[in-house]
């Protein structure tokens, strides 16, 4: 079985203590069973740039993370393609999504992959296939 992460989910290993639940659940799957959405990468692009001006040195360690989270999933970023874009404009013209999130649940559908997110009410009505580790 193959997972598309949730920004959250990565997110959450940049916590100090991340959630019990959350560290369970990946520590029992193996990196190639592992991939991200460019869209991922995209968010986190813009919370390590509103964090430029505010608190540079942050930026500058979130900014090295992201590079080094890019380079270990290298071949397992995915783009969104034009089924992926197609799956998501059926999808949302039936229930408006949240852009992002759709689009990721879009990609999950059509490589028949799980969708692991804390937010799973944002994806649920897609009928894509959602693990929600997080115990808190």
């Amino acid at each position: 079985m193959s997972y598309l992460l949730d920004t959250n989910m990565v997110s959450e290993f940049r916590k100090k203590v991340p959630d019990s639940g959350a560290v369970k659940w990946f520590d029992s799957v193996r990196s190639g069973q592992l991939y991200v959405s460019a869209l991922m990468v995209g968010e986190l692009r813009k919370g390590i740039e509103r964090l430029v001006d505010r608190d540079p040195t942050q930026a500058a360690a979130l900014d090295d993370w992201c590079q080094r989270l890019v380079r270990g999933f290298s071949d397992r970023i995915i783009p969104v393609t034009q089924d992926i874009a197609e799956i998501w404009g059926r999808l949302s013209a039936r229930t408006p999504l949240p852009v992002v999130d759709g689009l990721m649940a879009a990609t999950a559908l059509v490589h028949d992959w799980t969708f692991v997110t804390r937010n799973t009410g944002d994806v649920e009505r897609t009928g894509v296939r959602v693990l929600n580790p997080f115990v808190n």
